[in-house]
């Protein structure tokens, strides 16, 4: 089985949908499934369908959180060495080399990425270029259609 990186927050937020999936949203609709049932002839009844696809859903979801926690290498970014080094899990403020603006990403796991939130996949273009860079550093990132270039200003281990 193929390990793939996940920050704690990203850990501690698949446990917490996990457990509210099992806890809540699992018995929600099995009861659903058994209110449905006792309405009568199921071929026509559209609560009961709509009831077993959600939980379809909710059984699939259940079983690919438990697949991607089983397959996380976790990570604990506070516990890694303070260094000027961009490595997974580090946030890292840039400033574009042509319009001189600041930018902060933190590195994550394929499934936290999340770029409103400034979170970027370690599998993105931007985060391949950044890995082993040190503050001071430049690196320059293919985008459609140019390519663009960022100093990096600071890495932080939070």
């Amino acid at each position: 089985m193929k390990r793939s990186p996940m920050t704690l927050r990203g850990a501690e937020l698949l446990r917490t949908e996990l457990k509210q999936l099992k806890s809540e949203a699992r018995p929600r609709v099995i009861r659903a499934i058994a209110e449905a049932r006792a309405h009568g002839d199921l071929s026509e009844n559209a609560e009961y369908h709509a009831a077993r696809e959600q939980q379809g859903f909710i059984e699939g979801r259940i079983m690919e959180i438990e697949s991607r926690l089983a397959a996380a290498e976790v990570i604990d970014v506070a516990q890694l060495a303070a260094s000027d080094r961009v490595v997974f899990g580090a946030t890292v403020e840039l400033e574009d080399q042509d319009g001189g603006t600041v930018v902060s990403y933190q590195i994550v796991g394929e499934d936290e990425a999340d770029i409103r939130a400034g979170r970027i996949s370690i599998g993105s273009p931007i985060a391949r270029a950044l890995i082993a860079k040190l503050v001071g550093d430049v690196v320059e990132v293919a985008a459609p259609g140019r390519t663009l270039s960022y100093e990096i200003i600071a890495v932080r281990y939070t």
